[in-house]
């Protein structure tokens, strides 16, 4: 069986299907590089409590800069929020994001307890 929530025109904010979440990528909207990532993150806390699971259950996180001059300012707020030994496997690069004040999208994969 598919859930999904948060149900748009062109996606799902979160679709869960046999014990995994994935949820769309979420953005930061305006500001600094961190402000952003600490946006990006608090929304994905925010949509894996909304199904029931947490930021120790991601399994995997996909991460999009602007300008990956900014890999170490966005690491410093990634790494505060990732708790001790729940890593998830990762990958980062460099994209054009939807919008020139984004700077920061993060794809996650989760999943549930």
């Amino acid at each position: 069986m598919i859930t999904r929530k948060e149900v748009g025109t062109r996606m799902s904010k979160i679709v869960v299907h046999n014990g995994t979440v994935y949820l769309s990528g979420q953005v930061g909207g305006e500001g600094s590089v961190t402000a952003q990532t600490e946006t990006c993150l608090a929304r994905i806390d925010a949509l894996l409590a909304e199904v029931g699971t947490d930021n120790r259950h991601i399994l995997q996180a996909i991460i999009w800069l602007s300008d990956m001059a900014d890999f170490a300012e966005m690491n410093a707020v990634w790494d505060a929020w990732v708790p001790a030994d729940h890593a998830p496997a990762r990958a980062c690069g460099e994209a054009r994001l939807a919008r020139d004040t984004l700077k920061v999208e993060i794809i996650v994969t989760a999943a549930l307890p």
